[in-house]
């Protein structure tokens, strides 16, 4: 089934205080966003109508903007009741969630202390990417040549637009060669995350992932986390080295998009979605179900 371009869809999306049709919520070629990077996002799932951690989400949003020396000009509250409507006018009960802040045009140089913040937030329908028939076969990964980038070389504790290049192309040549995503290290060549989820591993009970300090602390992250400490599953962050990867049993990962979702195969290493897997992602199903 043909996809049709994100420009060329209807619905409503919200920009800078007011609701838009779709088609009129443009930017200007000359946006400082677009040129130097100055742009955060965040990715959200709404099911059954309500956008999962919506808070938590909103934190992150305003967060990531003041890191990288912007102000975004919406609280967290407006920000929750704002993606709320926007959701309700779309009409959907289940979808994705993607606000948006940038620079303008007012500056167009590497200094833009003057250009205009603009706000928006948009919805689109994307269901599950498996059913769990088929995530329980687990996906595989290859292992990205692009690494994260050292702490103190990015800020990497914001979700800002411009982190997701080197994801891209990994993502991109990932997929060229037949894998569903790819695995990237960090600066010193230990395990981080693949290119837009975090990912965790299982040795007997023990939930073994990453520590978080050279890329994002996923919300999806810390709420699997929980889930899995529920269970009475020791979780375990840690350094991890690629040659450790032959000791694990199960690996994950998880995310907004992801969800959670078994890996079988990164690179030469393979594993086998097994109970711990099963298990979280069926408390995760239930945990993002409207109560």
């Amino acid at each position: 089934m043909a996809v049709i371009p994100f420009d060329m869809r209807t619905g409503t999306i919200w920009m800078n205080g007011q609701y838009l049709p779709w088609a009129d919520a443009k930017l200007h070629v000359l946006s400082h966003g677009l040129h130097y990077g100055s742009c955060v996002f965040e990715g959200e799932r709404a099911y059954g109508g309500q956008i999962f951690k919506t808070r938590e989400h909103s934190e992150r949003f305003l967060k990531s903007a003041n890191i990288l020396d912007f102000e975004i000009p919406y609280s967290v509250d407006e920000l929750i009741a704002v993606k709320q409507e926007v959701v309700n006018r779309n009409g959907f009960q289940n979808c994705y969630v993607r606000p948006v802040a940038w620079r303008g045009s007012e500056m167009m140089a590497i200094s833009a202390q003057n250009a205009t913040i603009h706000t928006a937030i948009c919805v689109w329908d994307w269901p599950s990417m498996f059913d769990v028939a088929t995530k329980m076969k687990g996906i595989r990964l290859d292992i990205a040549e692009y690494r994260r980038p050292d702490p103190a070389c990015a800020p990497f504790d914001s979700k800002a637009a411009g982190l997701y290049m080197i994801c891209t192309i990994s993502k991109h040549r990932a997929e060229k060669k037949g894998y569903a995503d790819a695995l990237m290290l960090d600066w010193q060549g230990r395990v981080a995350e693949c290119t837009g989820a975090n990912v965790l591993f299982t040795k007997g009970d023990e939930i073994i992932t990453p520590i978080a300090d050279c890329f994002l602390d996923g919300i999806t992250r810390r709420t699997v986390i929980e889930l899995a400490k529920r269970r009475g599953f020791k979780v375990t962050e840690k350094r991890i080295l690629p040659e450790e990867l032959a000791s694990f049993d199960e690996c994950f990962i998880c995310g907004t998009g992801a969800e959670v979702t078994p890996v079988a195969e990164i690179g030469p290493y393979k594993f086998t979605p097994a109970n711990i897997c099963r298990t979280l992602v069926e408390d995760y199903a239930v945990e993002v179900t409207p109560k």
